[in-house]
C-alpha cells in the first residue's frame, strides 16, 4: 500500500529524484551518424563505374543514414544496375531509392542508405530545369531527406520554401542533406539558416570544400538540420576522396534527444506489463517487475520509469 511519509524523507528523495532524472537524461541522448554523397552515377573522375570503390568509402566512415545524389536505376551507362540497392548489400543496409527524372530505359534520382528501415517514404517533386526531387525517409527518432538542387538560382529558392515547409510538418527532428548546387554566402544558403542549423563547417577553406573532388574550390555539398535539436556536434569533416566520385562526402556525427523518450504506447488488455525499474532509499536498484508481481520488503522506494515515489508497508 502507498502512504504519506516525512518532508525529510520527501527531501532526501527529491535529490535522488533529480540524480535519477540526470542520468535518463543521459540514456535519452542518442548518436546519430550522417553522411551526403553526390557519387555521379557511380562513376569516379576517371568516368568509370566502381561502386566497390564507393561502398567502401560509405563503409570506413560508419554512416547511420547517408543521402546519395546522381543515383541511376537500370540505366545503361552504369551497366543497368539498381546502384543504391548494389550498394545497401554490400553494406548491409537498406535502400531507398527516389527517381527524379526517366534516363534511357531507367530512372535517375537521389537516395537514402540506412542501417533502419524507414517507417514511411515521401518522393517530392521539386522544380528544375532537370526535373528534381527530395526523398523523404521517416525513421523512429528522426526523419531524413536527401535532395539535389537545380543550376538554376530561382528553382533552388522555390526549392527552399518546399524543403521548409516539409521540415515543419513533421513533430520529429528533420535533417535534410546533399548537393544544392550553391556556396555558403548565396540567396539560397541565407534563406536556409533562417530555419535550418548547418552541421558541417561552413567557413570557406580548403579542408572544408567538396567539390570538384580532385581540386576542390567551393562548399556545395551540405547537411542541415530544422530548428536547433542537435545537442552536440561530435566531429564534422570533409574525407579526403579525390578520385572515387566529382563531389567529396560530407560526415557528421551528433547527440541528440531521442524522439521516443517518455512516449507510451496504449496498451492492450492481454499486453504483459512492463518491467519497472526499482530504486530504494540508497539509490541501488531493486531486482523487481511489476509482470513478475515480485513483493518489495518494507520500505521507501523510487519508480523510475514513473517518476513517482512509494512506500511499501
Amino acid at each position: 500500500m502507498e502512504k504519506q511519509f516525512s518532508p525529510l524523507a520527501c527531501l532526501m528523495l527529491c535529490l535522488m529524484l533529480i540524480g535519477l532524472t540526470a542520468y535518463a537524461q543521459d540514456d535519452d541522448l542518442v548518436s546519430l551518424r550522417i553522411m551526403t554523397y553526390n557519387i555521379q552515377h557511380g562513376a569516379g573522375m576517371d568516368d568509370v563505374v566502381n561502386l566497390d570503390k564507393q561502398a567502401t568509402i560509405i563503409e570506413n566512415a560508419m554512416p547511420d543514414v547517408v543521402g546519395l545524389q546522381e543515383v541511376d536505376s537500370c540505366v545503361k551507362r552504369s551497366g543497368y544496375l539498381n546502384e543504391a540497392a548494389v550498394l545497401a548489400r554490400k553494406l548491409g543496409m537498406y535502400a531507398t531509392f527516389g527517381p527524379a527524372i526517366p534516363l534511357s530505359a531507367g530512372k535517375y534520382g537521389v537516395a537514402v542508405l540506412s542501417k533502419e528501415q524507414p517507417l514511411s517514404v515521401r518522393n517530392i517533386p521539386l522544380p528544375g530545369v532537370e526535373k528534381r526531387t527530395m526523398l523523404v525517409c521517416e525513421f523512429q527518432d528522426y526523419v531524413f531527406a536527401s535532395t539535389h538542387l537545380d543550376l538554376n538560382e530561382d528553382n533552388r529558392l522555390a526549392s527552399a520554401d518546399i524543403i521548409i515547409g516539409e521540415a515543419a510538418r513533421w513533430e520529429k527532428p528533420f535533417f535534410i542533406c546533399g548537393d544544392w548546387n550553391d556556396t555558403p554566402t548565396s540567396a539560397l544558403l541565407t534563406k536556409m539558416k533562417k530555419k535550418f542549423q548547418f552541421l558541417n563547417y561552413l567557413n570557406t577553406i580548403r579542408s572544408n570544400y567538396t567539390f570538384p573532388a580532385d581540386n576542390p574550390t567551393s562548399i556545395i555539398d551540405y547537411i542541415a538540420t530544422y530548428g536547433h535539436i542537435v545537442k552536440s556536434i561530435k566531429s564534422r569533416s570533409v574525407l579526403n576522396e579525390p578520385d572515387a566520385s566529382d563531389h567529396r562526402p560530407v560526415v557528421v556525427e551528433i547527440t541528440m534527444t531521442s524522439y521516443t523518450t517518455g512516449i507510451t504506447q496504449p496498451s492492450e488488455s492481454n499486453e504483459p506489463a512492463r518491467d519497472e525499474e526499482i530504486y530504494d532509499i540508497s539509490g541501488k536498484r531493486v531486482t523487481s517487475s511489476k509482470a513478475a508481481n515480485t513483493l518489495l520488503p518494507r520500505g521507501l522506494y523510487i519508480l523510475k520509469n514513473e517518476r513517482r515515489l512509494i512506500a511499501v508497508n
